[in-house]
């Protein structure tokens, strides 16, 4: 917000009265104020981007709400909200999720916060057929910004295990790319999974 409309909304709070534009009549207004921001107003108040005044009138009572990397222990409430919401909407029946899609969830960064996660899951809804809900990573195509979620590499190894893939393989009968694929459904991109494939012995009719 430029300084000069800073100025008008600082008259709103501290005299409680503005007056609308093109009118001639000051209204009185008893409001109060619940605002947020991703910015550091601290910091912009030093640079002289943010009126001090304006500030402390604000910061009456200040909620710092960290991101979503930083509070993991969210992520499960948070999808199982999103997949009720968004299943009910669709008018999808789905009663439970993988245990490794809930890690890979858990152990993504969500750049984008909660609205990136609230996303994934309603594309997910949207590709899940059955009552288990199957996670949708979009492939890279080396344009685009990467979005899938990506398992830490101690969990790979844990949830990439030969019996997991051969059922899941079998689940997308034998489709290992694509968004409903197996390498979705397990977190991972397509070429590690047929690495994985071929580390395990896993015959090539699934390739």
């Amino acid at each position: 917000m430029p300084l000069h409309l800073q100025t008008k909304l600082l008259r709103v709070l501290q005299e409680q009265e503005f007056e609308r534009v093109g009118g001639n009549r000051t209204i009185q207004v008893d409001v109060r104020i619940v605002a947020a921001t991703n910015r550091d107003l601290k910091a912009m108040v030093e640079e002289n981007k943010f009126r001090a005044d304006l500030y402390y009138r604000l910061a009456v009572f200040l909620l710092n709400l960290p991101p979503l990397r930083q509070r993991r222990e969210d992520v499960e409430p948070l999808t199982r909200y999103f997949i009720q919401k968004h299943a009910r909407g669709m008018g999808r029946n789905i009663k439970s999720i993988p245990t490794y899609a809930l890690e890979a969830l858990t152990n993504y960064n969500w750049p984008g916060n909660i609205r990136e996660l609230q996303n994934v899951i309603e594309r997910s809804v949207v590709l899940s057929n059955g009552p288990e809900l199957h996670v949708a990573l979009p492939e890279h195509d080396g344009k685009s910004v990467p979005v899938a979620l990506q398992v830490r590499a101690s969990k790979v190894t844990d949830i990439s295990s030969r019996a997991r893939i051969l059922q899941v393989l079998k689940e997308t009968k034998g489709m290992v790319g694509g968004t409903n694929g197996a390498a979705a459904r397990l977190g991972l991109k397509r070429t590690t999974l047929q690495s994985r494939m071929r580390k395990y012995d896993i015959s090539r009719f699934f390739q």
